[in-house]
């Protein structure tokens, strides 16, 4: 069990990185788009009609894939409080609670994503020339990733796996 979940957490660690690195060179990108977008408006008198839809797209990929990694890594805003005041295990049911929450509006955006990506598909961006359901795409593939991360955490958990030793130790809990 203990080799399955290492390789587990080796293959999510992967896909978390990788997804670090698209929302990163997105960011990037999207931040270039919008300089020549400035830069040929005000300087060369020249708009192009591309540059809004592209970064508006290129947005899509980078929150969703972004927060997907921020559910793995906790990153994630929470009201922690309660935690700081309950034994051990109380806060790991709580804590599951809420990767059961999370788990679930990873599902929802998945589920969601495809029908709305279907229901756009046969539109067509006009600046882009790209169907309209590549704007869900994001969505889609941050939700996937959503619920891996979810469940990653989830698995270790109830396997006794310490998924949360680092996290909101106390002074009597050091010891």
């Amino acid at each position: 069990m203990k080799k399955f979940w290492l390789a587990t957490e080796r293959l999510l660690s992967w896909l978390a990185r990788i997804a670090l690195w698209i929302s990163g060179a997105g960011l990037t990108l999207m931040t270039v788009i919008i300089f020549w977008q400035v830069f040929s408006r005000y300087l060369l008198n020249r708009s192009p009609s591309w540059t809004e839809s592209f970064s508006v797209l290129l947005m899509g990929w980078f929150i969703f894939l972004g927060a997907a990694v921020g559910v793995r890594e906790r990153t994630h805003l929470g009201f922690d409080v309660l935690l700081y005041f309950l034994p051990p295990s109380a806060k790991a049911v709580l804590r599951s609670i809420s990767d059961i929450v999370v788990l679930a509006f990873g599902a929802g955006m998945i589920v969601y994503g495809i029908q709305l990506a279907r229901l756009t598909w046969n539109t067509v961006m006009p600046s882009l020339a790209l169907p309209g359901g590549v704007g869900f795409l994001p969505v889609i593939l941050g939700g996937v990733l959503v619920c891996l991360f979810s469940l990653e955490r989830l698995a270790g958990r109830f396997a006794g796996l310490p998924v949360d030793a680092d996290q909101y130790v106390t002074g009597e809990e050091a010891l």
